[in-house]
């Protein structure tokens, strides 16, 4: 075998493993809330972001339920072109009291639906904004999803969060914080060192596994490198004719 037979093998064993350890596992997308933190009493604005994640439909219809088990007051949304949107209410067990006198009913559900032209095309997505509050007094809200797409299908994001399970189809989560939790996090931080950070944690730490795990790939290659000089070198040369 000739020593540029070695080096070249040598080289694409390297890459094989860089791409296979940097390269993160494809993900199944689905109906997110964002920001997906909030401060109980407060009033806040979410997106719900909807991603289309089928090749040969679009997403027509998105159905978002509000629980009323600790009801919202409020719930505005903004208009979102080529959809029409419309909220439905139910009436408490227990009326709650607000500025405004006591409240019997809450919104409990938003629908939008695509005009004609309008839906989210495969491998597109959409985002719908509406305002919430003031927020329960709760640890989280759960708003369980539908998405209808041109096809028929429904695919319904209801999974409630799990400890040490990760859900199928998981629904969107809203995590609530007291006020107090709030202003100890915001002291600690300003008392902290300045740190510079990236505008997404999330990303960075992904992005600095992704280069440890592509020098870890390189370093085996480089390894598979030697080892194949090492043997070509101890292979006997075939005696002259």
């Amino acid at each position: 075998m000739r020593l540029t037979h070695v080096v070249r093998a040598a080289v694409a064993a390297a890459a094989a493993a860089t791409a296979a350890l940097v390269l993160p596992a494809v993900a199944s997308a689905h109906v997110t809330v964002n920001p997906n933190t909030a401060v109980q009493g407060g009033y806040t604005k979410v997106t719900f972001r909807v991603p289309t994640e089928r090749d040969d439909a679009s997403t027509t219809k998105v159905e978002i339920a509000i629980p009323t088990d600790k009801p919202i007051a409020s719930v505005s949304l903004k208009p979102v072109q080529g959809w029409t949107a419309v909220t439905e209410t139910s009436k408490l067990t227990t009326p709650i009291k607000t500025n405004d006198g006591e409240l019997t009913e809450a919104v409990s559900k938003i629908t939008w639906t695509a005009d004609a032209n309008s839906g989210i095309k495969p491998h597109q997505f959409q985002e719908f904004d509406v305002s919430l509050g003031p927020l329960p007094q709760a640890d989280q809200i759960v708003f369980k999803a539908l998405q209808t797409y041109s096809s028929g299908e429904v695919v319904r994001w209801i999974d409630e969060p799990a400890a040490g399970a990760e859900a199928e189809h998981p629904a969107p989560v809203l995590k609530l914080s007291k006020k107090s939790d709030t202003a100890a996090a915001a002291t600690t931080a300003t008392a902290g060192p300045t740190v510079a950070a990236d505008s997404s944690d999330t990303s960075s730490s992904s992005n600095g596994t992704a280069i440890g795990l592509g020098i870890a790939g390189l370093v085996l290659g480089l390894a598979g490198l030697v080892v194949g000089i090492l043997a070509y070198r101890r292979t006997p040369s075939a005696p002259a004719a």
